[in-house]
């Protein structure tokens, strides 16, 4: 996952048993195949570089029982520490808020969604019959990197489409390479928790 060319889309695969998705840059190519494992106690994500599995390149797994507060440690093949991503449990409640840290543990991040609302509407009319089925392309979620200053370094928006499975990430300033790193896996991770809160 080095270089990738922005923006990287990430596409969910709805016609499979486990939550998985493949992330695509610019150009079209695979750069990472995302797999959470199913009826794990602790979240255990597994980051391929491509879908033929055969090349565990990242592993992202959660060091609390429950995700209210938790935070998930993200490691590369060679299971060194690269940083981890922390969800603010009380912070979360209205308006999702991360922080990503890096391998010296120290905050570098602030990833927080954009307009809160957009999910209370599409909870909301996603429950009226009929009507429920549209919601994903008129409510789409878009989510912000900030570094301490309070600069806008990337954002992951959700696409419309009828299962809300196809979301893309775009740089909008120069990122450091390690940081580039950590703030796809952060957001690879994120993704699948916030996807699963609805």
């Amino acid at each position: 996952m080095k270089d990738p060319q922005f923006p990287i889309r990430f596409t969910f695969n709805v016609t499979t048993l486990s939550n998985d998705f493949t992330a695509t840059d610019a150009t079209g190519k695979t750069v990472a195949y995302v797999k959470q494992k199913l009826f794990k106690l602790k979240e255990d994500i597994s980051i391929y570089d491509s879908k033929a599995k055969t090349n565990l390149v990242y592993r992202i797994r959660a060091d609390q029982w429950i995700d209210f507060s938790a935070a998930y440690s993200m490691t590369n093949a060679q299971g060194n520490e690269i940083g981890k991503i922390a969800r603010k449990g009380w912070a979360s409640i209205w308006k999702a808020h991360y922080e990503l840290i890096d391998q010296h543990q120290q905050l570098q991040y602030h990833i927080r969604e954009d307009n809160a609302w957009v999910k209370v509407f599409d909870s909301m009319l996603g429950n009226i019959p009929i009507l429920g089925g549209f919601t994903g392309y008129v409510f789409n979620p878009s989510y912000s990197v900030t570094d301490l200053k309070g600069q806008v370094i990337c954002q992951l928006k959700k696409e419309a489409s009828f299962f809300g499975r196809k979301f893309t990430l775009s740089k909008l300033k120069p990122i450091e390479n390690d940081d580039e790193e950590r703030i796809i896996l952060g957001f690879m991770m994120m993704v699948l928790l916030e996807r699963r809160r609805g």
